[in-house]
């Protein structure tokens, strides 16, 4: 599936999505607003925050399944070896003609480039963590991390 988002708009996503800096309390708020949100539309989702590849914040809500940590973990490893969110790369191979897959040739039971993944951007310093959603169709969880990002950092 083709994204509905040229490279350009994920890339100015992530320029646009950048803390001034990222603690557990800001884990907590941004996972709490996730979980709030997936709770307000009765949504099968599971959210990840970590730092550092350190675990800050995990909650699976009403119907979601141990697959989705396995997708969290896949889309995560994208994120940490690329640098940008999941959708971003998928986004970037097809750009290119090709896919994720055919590639990087990166074994698929570790890597997803899938949506639903994205940096943890921390203004003048680069990419620290990563905030992932998975339950829904891989451009919703995106919507879903883009849109609490937003309501987390300062206008």
């Amino acid at each position: 599936m083709t994204a509905p988002y040229a490279l350009t708009d994920l890339a100015a996503e992530e320029e646009e999505l950048q803390f001034r800096r990222f603690t557990p309390d800001e884990a907590w708020r941004l996972g709490s607003a996730l979980v709030a949100a997936g709770r307000e539309r009765d949504l099968p989702i599971a959210v990840d925050i970590t730092r550092n590849r350190h675990q800050l914040f995990h909650a699976a809500l009403p119907g979601a399944t141990p697959d989705n940590d396995s997708w969290i973990r896949r889309k995560t490893r994208v994120v940490n070896r690329f640098g940008h969110s999941s959708l971003y790369v998928r986004q970037a191979s097809i750009e290119r003609g090709t896919t994720f897959e055919e590639e990087f040739g990166l074994d698929p039971r570790r890597y997803a480039a899938h949506g639903g993944a994205f940096p943890l951007l921390v203004r003048d310093v680069g990419p620290v963590g990563v905030v992932v959603v998975s339950g829904l169709p891989q451009v919703e969880d995106h919507r879903m991390v883009v849109a609490a990002l937003r309501s987390q950092l300062p206008v």
